[in-house]
């Protein structure tokens, strides 16, 4: 087979932030597949299809893309940030083990991205600089009741934790059980990141503590970072830095 899929983050929006191995996986594609905003960031060209699809469709594109590969097609499959987390590569790898065998002889690639997590936490500084976590809030794809038990564990054992699609319109209610069972287990004033849409001119960064955070504060275009109980704030001129330092007493 001449195709070969490559599955790429485009990071969290900035151009600047996109690898080079990334923009070359898309300056020799013949076709892009993705999320409808994020094949939007590719530009046009002559010689490229794009093919954007809906929300929650994650499975059919993956079947779409490696079709085409598997026909010769040069083919990249998008997500935001980097594809690894959360995202597009786990699905396509789903549709592999699934579908014919001949699949797994393609050449199938993952080239990373700069996930929302690293770009948010660069902007304050180094919140994630010693152990942490990542959680995805969304109940679409697995229970609440597992996102609350990963909470509470998470939480007991002191984490700085990393929060995805914290808050969306049709379920706003996760992220208010999420803020009271941080209160309820943490029983501090550990600093709480919002950062929303990192690295684009809409972005906003606010910091405050845990007992001042309310569920308004996010929405699913913004990264949430809990600090741990050891996690520092450095008061400045202009914006605070928040940093986890890397040692823990014994």
């Amino acid at each position: 087979m001449s195709g070969w899929l490559i599955i790429a983050g485009l990071g969290p929006g900035d151009p600047d932030l996109v690898t080079p191995e990334v923009s070359l996986a898309l300056a020799e594609a013949t076709d892009v597949v993705g999320y409808i905003p994020y094949v939007a960031r590719v530009p046009e060209r002559e010689g490229l299809r794009l093919h954007p699809s809906d929300n929650r469709v994650e499975i059919d594109r993956s079947n779409h893309a490696l079709e085409m590969a598997a026909a010769g097609r040069r083919v990249v499959v998008v997500s935001s940030g980097d594809p690894g987390v959360f995202a597009m590569a786990a699905a396509v790898f789903e549709a592999v083990e699934a579908g014919p065998k001949d699949w797994r002889t393609l050449d199938i690639r993952v080239a990373p991205g700069i996930t929302a997590m690293l770009a948010a936490a660069a902007r304050v500084g180094a919140p994630l600089g010693h152990d942490f976590c990542a959680i995805n809030l969304s109940d679409n794809l697995k229970p609440w009741a597992l996102i609350e038990k990963r909470l509470r564990l998470a939480a007991e054992a002191d984490f700085a934790m990393a929060f995805y699609n914290p808050r969306s319109k049709s379920r706003p209610e996760g992220f208010e059980k999420t803020l009271s069972i941080l209160k309820d287990v943490c029983r501090d004033d550990r600093p709480i990141v919002f950062a929303r849409a990192v690295s684009t001119q809409e972005e906003s960064i606010r910091i405050v503590p845990l007992s001042q955070a309310t569920p308004d504060m996010a929405d699913m275009r913004t990264m949430v970072i809990v600090g741990s109980s050891t996690t520092r704030v450095i008061e400045r001129d202009g914006a605070p830095i928040v940093y986890t330092p890397r040692s823990v007493e014994a």
